[in-house]
């Protein structure tokens, strides 16, 4: 089933569901480079808002998916993985326009990374768990990851919750940075169609422009680290 999308007060309103915890595997990239495809094609002046649907932003990596192809053993399957996941976060992080994860429920692994993609968060107050357990689990963390979590989170937060691995609770995610804003559940959409409207359609120019400079840094360590590290 292709991505929802709604227009809602001028704004691209995106539901993932492509399975019931938005689990992420091919068809999960499929899905999301279809929305992608159509926002430019059909909302292309429009800002965007991401989000899950019941308790789950996104459960990450579908491991059994994942693990067949690190299990493989050949070079070619392990090199594709590595770069259609890299491409489907760069698909949102590049995006010329505003975004906005509107956090519903719990954002793990490479489901919080898809949150980490977007320009801004806002989370639900709920208590669902947050963080980035790859590495406790045996995963290497991409480069192009890593990347986006200093640029979104930090240096310092950025290491801790790489290479410790834990998935937090609520209020820890919040105190370390994790949102930009917290609301209560019924709020979640509105305010963040709120974060997403930060500028008027005239502006678009200027805030694409803006937000490659201030990419440009992040996008020349993703492109030299990748082909050495992943």
């Amino acid at each position: 089933m292709a991505w929802n999308i709604e227009v809602v007060n001028e704004c691209a309103v995106v539901r993932m569901n492509t399975n019931k915890v938005n689990m992420q595997n091919d068809q999960f990239f499929a899905d999301l480079h279809g929305a992608f495809d159509r926002l430019e094609r059909e909302y292309g002046d429009l800002p965007v808002v991401l989000t899950g649907q019941g308790d789950v932003f996104s459960a990450g990596i579908d491991f059994q998916y994942s693990f067949e192809i690190f299990g493989s053993g050949s070079q070619d399957k392990i090199r594709d993985w590595y770069r259609a996941y890299r491409e489907t976060n760069l698909r949102i992080f590049q995006y010329p326009r505003p975004t906005v994860a509107a956090v519903n429920g719990h954002a793990i692994a490479g489901g919080l990374i898809t949150a980490l993609d977007c320009d801004f968060r806002d989370a639900a107050r709920k208590q669902p768990r947050f963080g980035l357990n790859e590495v406790p689990i045996g995963i290497p963390m991409p480069a192009a990851y890593v990347e986006i979590i200093k640029y979104t989170l930090g240096d310092k937060v950025g290491a801790l919750a790489t290479l410790r691995g834990k998935l937090y609770e609520f209020e820890e995610a919040e105190q370390l940075g994790f949102f930009h804003e917290v609301v209560e559940p019924a709020q979640l959409i509105s305010k963040a169609i709120e974060y997403a409207k930060c500028i008027t359609p005239d502006c678009n120019t200027a805030y694409a422009m803006s937000k490659k400079a201030l990419q440009d840094g992040v996008m020349r360590q993703i492109e030299e680290r990748t082909g050495g590290l992943d």
